[in-house]
């Protein structure tokens, strides 16, 4: 079992940035294909960014170039670092792991976080 914790969420204006942190428990990650996921308000999950086993990165094509993943194995963490933040970019922020990439990429991840709230204003 891993248990996933994120934090770091909050209110910021649009423009500005922030760092999220998911802290793992239980189980090392690194065995773990690591992702961010997000939901705002009346939609959907939807996929924010993954980070494999060694360098492999991907992201949403609606915050390529402004997020970016990063995970430390030894440190059992994952953070996504937010730059010009919009307000559509408000949403819970989830944090993910899965054994198997696709899964993960998939929405279907082994183990969820409960989620950091991101509010973006205008």
């Amino acid at each position: 079992q891993v248990q996933l914790v994120e934090s770091g969420g909050g209110l910021v204006q649009a423009g500005g940035s922030l760092r999220l942190s998911c802290a793992a428990s239980g189980r090392s990650i690194s065995g773990y294909n690591m992702g961010w996921f997000r939901q705002a308000p009346g939609k959907e999950r939807e996929f924010v960014s993954v980070i494999g086993l060694s360098t492999f990165q991907e992201y949403a094509d609606s915050v390529k170039g402004r997020f970016t993943i990063s995970r430390d194995n030894a440190e059992n963490m994952v953070y996504l670092q937010m730059n010009s933040l919009k307000p559509e970019d408000t949403a819970v922020y989830y944090c993910a792991a899965a054994a198997a990439r696709s899964r993960l990429r998939a929405g279907a991840a082994d183990y969820w976080g409960r989620g950091t709230q991101v509010t973006v204003s205008s």
